[in-house]
């Protein structure tokens, strides 16, 4: 045996039941905070985050397509009642669960800030008749945005653009999503986050960020950061809630969705594990074992409620001014 190398047997998920057993013991090492020494320094300036986005998500649309499910949808899916294995049904329902706090009116406009591969924004354009802008950093993902535009013919009413969230100017929309995001602008950019957030909605405008929390506060992963993604931060729920009221926004709804979370890894791992041979031969043994750990240790982070993941519904202006009066209309 790779003396490098630990092998643990088990069930499929057994590296997820272990770190949760760690997250869970009160005497395991996750808690030292004089381990936090050791945590790397992070910039989060326009040129890393740059290269921090496509490091990760520019591995390849043939990659992430292997795993993920037809919508190509890299975040947290929604699982309505009966639902506990259709990953597809279950992100299709999220980007609805979404545009449905943001009561949309058909003809106004909306920017997702980090658009993925488009599914969200697409939709929006597509069955609730809006005109929509998408951003993103990572090449991928806008070639193949950009690809869906061009093939359904909708380049009147979507658009994307390879370009940083901050470089959008003095333009405005009547709405704002934005999912998966602000995990990976840092720690000393999340105020500017919800201010730019403010400034690029209309006066009584709506918007529905979704993104990775923790209700403990704010810390980030060393080891997934150098390996997996460089640049996360993942923000307290104070932490948040702070920026929000400090960029001159009012909280409309919160809703936590953590054990979604949790099952969506699952399935993705399980997919992942499904697709070793093919994963091996694109990018070897070392790459998969790394992905191994982050798809578990993410997942059993949901599970132990180290991290939670949190849509807030916010306005420009008195909170739900132009929302109904009770909360049944995101459900209808």
């Amino acid at each position: 045996m790779d003396k490098k190398k630990i092998e643990l047997s088990g069930p499929a998920n057994v590296i997820e039941i272990l770190i949760n057993a760690a997250y869970q013991s009160a005497e395991s090492f996750m808690r030292d905070s004089k381990l936090r020494r050791f945590m790397p320094k992070q910039n989060h300036s326009k040129k890393s985050s740059m290269s921090d986005v496509q490091s990760h998500y520019d591995v390849g649309n043939d990659f992430y397509a292997l795993w993920l499910d037809k919508t190509m949808t890299y975040s947290c899916a929604y699982f309505e009642e009966g639902n506990q294995d259709d990953l597809e049904q279950a992100q299709i329902a999220k980007v609805h669960h979404i545009l449905q706090k943001l009561h949309p009116q058909p003809g106004k406009t909306l920017l997702d800030i980090g658009c993925g591969w488009g599914t969200l924004m697409l939709t929006a354009a597509r069955e609730y008749g809006l005109k929509v802008t998408g951003v993103t950093l990572s090449e991928e993902q806008f070639k193949l945005v950009q690809k869906k535009i061009d093939d359904e013919g909708l380049s009147d009413v979507a658009e994307v653009h390879l370009t940083d969230y901050r470089e959008l100017g003095d333009r405005q929309w009547d709405y704002i999503t934005s999912v998966g995001m602000f995990e990976h602008v840092g720690a000393e950019n999340l105020g500017l986050y919800f201010k730019d957030v403010a400034n690029y909605l209309v006066d009584d405008g709506v918007a529905l960020i979704h993104g990775i929390t923790r209700q403990q506060g704010g810390a980030f992963n060393a080891w997934v950061n150098k390996y997996i993604f460089p640049g996360g931060y993942i923000p307290g729920l104070t932490e948040i809630i702070g920026h929000i009221e400090d960029a001159g926004l009012q909280i409309a709804d919160v809703e936590m969705l953590r054990r979604h979370y949790q099952r969506t890894l699952e399935l993705w791992d399980q997919n992942f594990q499904a697709q070793t041979a093919k994963v091996t031969e694109m990018m070897g043994e070392r790459f998969v074992r790394m992905w191994e750990l982050y798809l578990q240790a993410c997942a059993a982070s949901f599970e132990s409620g180290n991290i939670d993941v949190i849509q807030y519904l916010i306005t420009k202006g008195a909170s739900g001014k132009n929302l109904p009066m009770t909360r049944d209309y995101m459900i209808k």
